[in-house]
């Protein structure tokens, strides 16, 4: 009887660890970038982590994500540096709903693409008044982006603009439709979404340059936004290189993820990055290097800092 207690109490130790190895990746949706690089990462922990089994979800974007994250449940998720901020200290989409966050990896710059095409005449943020506009999904960043970039233009996101709530891939067959005139996606290049609609014949793209407006957004809203490129040849039909609005994508965590769990993913992603390339590009933007840039507001998880000590490399 001693024995068969011993070895039930084994089993269930085994089991309750064996649960705790069981994760979520929060992505994006269908026609963005976070929802394949998701998708690789969890076949990557599942197939490269002894006991872990990852399995990617379908969101609306970073709210969403960092939402699932403040559960406390096992989530993984992939989230803009400036909707992780506002998530750690409970403002604009997570009033009084902090979230206890810690960084895992910087991964890639996301960029702002303020999207059209040549019919409407549209050429500058301030083309846009008037104009029926998708700001991104609803529980996405783009949203959060979008709000910051049109205020920093001088325009009135509920008066100077008609207003949609739709996804990248949504806001691309409304373009075609004719039933929006642009929309705005911050994403990692190429966005599939965006590539079929510069595909898509008698359609001609036209990128709206934001860079200039970086200035009035790091003035209100803290250091969180860069001035960066989209190369001409990202898009068929780009008549020239776009100067855009960027901001860092992260890959964040509750703090109550165990140390030796963190570890473990950070480990498996810089051990392996060659396969994580193979299911999206920007991962090979997922350096070791680019760790110590400090281009998160949100302290790195322990376990995090364990690999980057055992690599020599110092982030804080």
């Amino acid at each position: 009887m001693k024995l068969l207690k011993i070895i039930a109490l084994s089993l269930s130790i085994l089991w309750g660890s064996a649960q705790a190895q069981n994760i979520s990746i929060a992505t994006g949706g269908t026609g963005g970038v976070y929802y394949p690089m998701g998708g690789g990462l969890a076949a990557l922990l599942s197939s490269k982590v002894p006991g872990m089994a990852a399995t990617a979800e379908v969101t609306g974007g970073s709210v969403d994500n960092l939402n699932l994250i403040g559960t406390g449940k096992p989530y993984v998720g992939f989230s803009m540096a400036d909707a992780a901020k506002d998530a750690q200290i409970g403002e604009g989409k997570f009033a009084g709903k902090k979230v206890d966050l810690r960084t895992l990896m910087i991964l890639y710059p996301n960029l702002m693409h303020v999207v059209t095409v040549e019919s409407t005449g549209i050429k500058s943020m301030k083309d846009l008044k008037g104009k029926r506009i998708s700001t991104g999904a609803p529980g996405s960043a783009t949203e959060v982006m979008a709000f910051r970039l049109l205020e920093a233009a001088g325009l009135d996101k509920d008066k100077d603009v008609k207003r949609e709530r739709l996804s990248v891939a949504e806001s691309v067959n409304a373009v075609k439709d004719r039933k929006i005139d642009a929309f705005f996606w911050v994403g990692g290049l190429p966005t599939a979404a965006v590539t079929d609609l510069a595909n898509s014949p008698g359609m001609k793209i036209v990128m709206v340059d934001t860079s200039a407006e970086v200035p009035a957004m790091n003035k209100k809203y803290g250091n969180l936004y860069f001035a960066a490129d989209i190369p001409k040849e990202t898009y068929s039909g780009m008549g020239k290189t776009n100067k855009v609005a960027g901001v860092a994508n992260i890959l964040v965590v509750n703090a109550n993820m165990p140390e030796a769990e963190a570890y473990k993913i950070v480990k498996a992603v810089f051990d392996n990055k060659i396969d994580l390339v193979r299911t999206h590009a920007e991962y090979i933007n997922v350096t070791l290097e680019n760790q110590k840039l400090k281009s998160s507001p949100i302290d790195f998880h322990a376990g995090a800092l364990k690999y980057f000590k055992e690599k020599n490399v110092k982030v804080n």
